[in-house]
């Protein structure tokens, strides 16, 4: 089934800059009703929504200043959003670092993993047809990271591994059959962002900075931010609940789900 985003309403996290704002001047150009940015930058936040309404019409989108991390923040840009637009269609958990220094990997996985989960949850609530809502779609951003295996950040490796399980887990057919909610998984190649910045990085490894590690991370094919964002909208309109999707090389987005379903299959051989 094809679904498509004209008069939507969408909420992205970690949304000011980046991957994340690629995917919302997409949205819009989709034609999407109204879209919520959430990041925790308030000055490119509030910029990128002025630019955005110039562009697109007045209310076409709405920055709030969220930490995904604390529920409050969260909870009310969500409810904000839903009273404001009568209803809520598309989540994209988008917001993420990359950095398992020692005194930094416990917030990597508040937010790459808890706060990921926490507005999935969120998300479900409010769209779940099994409790008065319409139905709609959260696509979780994941990474090739969690497709493979390597010892240079182990924690981050970890993190987006978690995402992709439990978006699969979560997304599956019998449960989505009861919720009307389509969960997805993204898988990020190495993208030409800030996020790669050796400022940005950080390893458990006191012997390797983080410009050490970003030159690890950049022997990985890097694509162009607009390509990332592009595979999410493929994925929006091509993929099923529990599907996982892959974007990496600057090549379209694929639908990988047959491969991990292939994996877990084999290890399901040893249950």
């Amino acid at each position: 089934m094809a679904h498509d985003l004209n008069s939507k309403v969408a909420l992205v996290t970690g949304a000011a800059n980046g991957v994340g704002a690629g995917m919302v001047r997409l949205l819009l150009a989709e034609g999407a009703k109204h879209v919520a940015i959430l990041d925790i930058d308030e000055t490119r936040g509030t910029a990128f929504q002025n630019e955005l309404n110039a562009e697109y019409g007045a209310n076409k989108s709405k920055f709030y200043q969220c930490d995904v991390t604390n529920d409050d923040q969260l909870f009310a840009a969500f409810q904000s959003v839903v009273v404001g637009h009568g209803g809520l269609d598309l989540v994209v958990n988008n917001a993420g670092i990359m950095n398992d220094a020692p005194h930094v990997y416990k917030k990597e996985i508040s937010i790459n993993v808890t706060a990921l989960i926490t507005s999935t949850l969120k998300a479900l609530e409010l769209m779940r047809i099994d409790e008065g809502g319409k139905g709609g779609t959260v696509i979780n951003i994941a990474s090739i990271a969690g497709l493979c295996q390597r010892s240079v950040m182990p924690i981050y490796w970890a993190t987006k591994a978690a995402v992709i399980q439990f978006s699969n887990c979560i997304g599956k057919e019998d449960y989505y059959e009861k919720t009307g909610v389509r969960v997805l998984a993204m898988c990020f190649g190495a993208t030409d962002t800030s996020l790669l910045s050796g400022q940005k990085l950080g390893s458990l490894d006191k012997n390797m900075d983080g410009e050490s590690v970003s030159n690890v991370i950049h022997e990985f094919p890097l694509q162009r931010m607009e390509s990332a964002a592009q595979g999410v909208i493929d994925a929006y309109k091509k993929g099923s609940s529990g599907s996982t999707w892959v974007a990496t090389r600057d090549l379209p987005a694929k639908d990988i789900t047959d491969n991990v379903n292939r994996a877990y299959e084999i290890f399901g051989e040893h249950i």
